[in-house]
């Protein structure tokens, strides 16, 4: 990637709001795109961060906005621009001293405790595209519950953001950034102390220093890279960070499957350098650029798939957590794992069953009602000893260190815990796959109903349940889900590419797999033609 020619780009491309691919578009993840497509670039910082100050006034937040940027090339100028809007329509604003990274987690931390210890209410703007390639950008919005922002706000944002840049900027204030720095409202402070001195709330951080487990990390060139030397220092911790450099570029990555470089700490391939390296630590740690995920490599097992670490990191919890609410629910994905429906069901706890996208569990979190929430993409955050909320987004330091209080407190690795789990509850068997979809396809796959399925069997099973809706809230899927006995498949449109994803698990075997995923596609292709 051509960095400087990335950061022109960014500047001078002038995107338009009426062609397809440059308005602003918020996913389940914010606004992400790149400079060079006129999907990422100045006007569409301003426009959404104006949308943002648009949208705190008519909700009455009237506290500091927290804002950080995570190690990719174009977040830095874009925070900057943000910074610019905010100075000048009077935003208090609150960054990472030193103009430091600050990734995800610390952020949403951070805005939950502001917010717990003061009347106005704080909120957040975070400028990461996550483990997406290092051409890209992206934008996310957290209000002040710590979380990221549900539709009603986001589609505010978009709305009013596309207005701005149809407009040619018209209505949106800013100031130059040495005039931004003199106004006084823009206060560093160290968030990320904040976070690493309370970890100890929601981690038993004494118990890890205790077992003496050789620990490693690689923060895969991100915002984590400030973060985890400090997390070593402050707890005793004998862990060894194996990868410092900062790399816009990230030119020291290895290449995913598909031959692109992508932060994907659930990646077997961008994974290979620290998969090299794990019979030297008990056990190996990573996070994507922003931290919002985590990878768990175990000496004894490998790379964990991401359903197999969320089914044991909840085994553990519900076993360990004493003090949470006995009657706080576990939130899952519903393309994630069926393992985590045994596991909650063992321990006799209410199961939330919600669309792809953390948004959905951040209520829950944010009342104590769900104990954990968690995504088959790696990320997942939950609750303190004392059942509280800690961080309302996805977590990866939470996670990664779960992983060694496991092993301390048990003497197991978490993939001798799913083993464990394997020989109660039986293998599954998952697989997602991408299969080629056109507009009208991906919009007939959307607008499912139950009664449109006509099948009665599904891989030679009777089909049990037929589901457009989420059972654990009642929110459309944007999608399919069909149940048997023994397996199940999820299809979903991308609302980004020429795809649709379709998820299937089987708990029998692989060939029962592969036939649900065959019969998923013909399914699919029979009633979207």
């Amino acid at each position: 990637m051509d960095i400087p020619h990335l950061i022109s780009a960014y500047y001078t491309h002038s995107p338009r709001a009426d062609k397809p691919g440059e308005a602003v578009s918020f996913g389940t993840s914010g606004h992400r795109g790149s400079a060079l497509a006129r999907s990422f670039n100045e006007s569409h910082i301003l426009a959404i961060t104006q949308a943002v100050v648009d949208h705190r006034r008519s909700a009455g937040i009237t506290g500091p906005l927290l804002l950080g940027f995570d190690t990719h090339a174009l977040s830095q100028p874009a925070f900057y621009s943000a910074l610019e809007v905010l100075a000048a329509n009077g935003v208090q604003v609150r960054i990472q001293k030193d103009h430091g990274f600050l990734p995800t987690p610390v952020l949403s931390f951070g805005v939950i405790r502001h917010n717990r210890q003061h009347a106005t209410q704080a909120d957040g703007l975070i400028l990461t595209p996550s483990h997406n390639p290092p051409q890209d950008g992206g934008i996310k919005y957290n209000p002040p519950h710590g979380g990221p922002a549900d539709t009603d706000v986001t589609d505010f944002i978009a709305q009013r953001a596309n207005a701005y840049l149809a407009s040619g900027l018209d209505g949106v204030r800013r100031v130059n950034r040495d005039v931004a720095q003199a106004t006084g409202l823009i206060t560093p402070v160290d968030l990320i102390g904040d976070y690493v001195e309370a970890l100890c709330e929601v981690v038993d951080m004494a118990a890890i220093a205790r077992s003496g487990l050789k620990l490693a990390v690689d923060p895969l060139g991100g915002a984590a890279v400030s973060v985890w030397s400090r997390i070593a220092q402050r707890y005793d911790l004998d862990l060894t960070v194996i990868n410092d450099r900062v790399d816009a570029a990230f030119g020291f990555m290895a290449l995913d499957r598909d031959g692109k470089i992508r932060m994907d700490c659930s990646s077997a391939w961008a994974m290979a350098p620290l998969l090299d390296l794990k019979s030297r630590f008990d056990l190996a740690l990573a996070n994507d650029p922003d931290a919002d995920r985590h990878g768990i490599v175990c000496r004894d097992g490998g790379l964990m798939d991401p359903n197999h670490y969320l089914a044991v990191a909840i085994d553990y919890l519900l076993a360990h957590r004493p003090h949470w609410p006995s009657e706080s629910a576990i939130g899952k994905t519903l393309v994630s794992s069926a393992m985590i429906d045994k596991v909650v069901a063992k321990h006799q706890r209410p199961l939330m069953e919600v669309p792809v996208g953390f948004k959905w569990f951040v209520p829950g979190m944010a009342s104590g009602e769900l104990a954990f929430g968690g995504e088959e993409s790696a990320g997942a955050s939950f609750l303190d000893f004392n059942g509280e909320a800690f961080s309302t987004d996805k977590d990866g330091f939470i996670l990664c260190l779960l992983a060694a209080e496991i092993q301390a407190v048990t003497g197991q690795s978490p993939a001798a815990r799913y083993q464990a789990l394997e020989a109660a509850f039986g293998q599954h068997h998952y697989r997602r796959v991408d299969a080629p979809a056109n507009d009208k396809v991906r919009a007939a796959l959307k607008a499912l109903k139950p009664e449109d399925l006509d099948s009665g069997t599904l891989a030679g099973e009777p089909i049990s349940a037929t589901l457009t809706s989420a059972p654990g809230n009642g929110a459309p899927i944007g999608g399919l889900k069909v149940v048997t006995e023994h397996g199940w498949f999820a299809a979903r449109p991308s609302g980004t590419e020429p795809i649709y994803k379709i998820y299937a698990e089987s708990s029998l075997t692989p060939d029962h797999l592969a036939q649900l995923l065959e019969d998923a596609q013909a399914l699919i292709s029979s009633i979207t033609r």
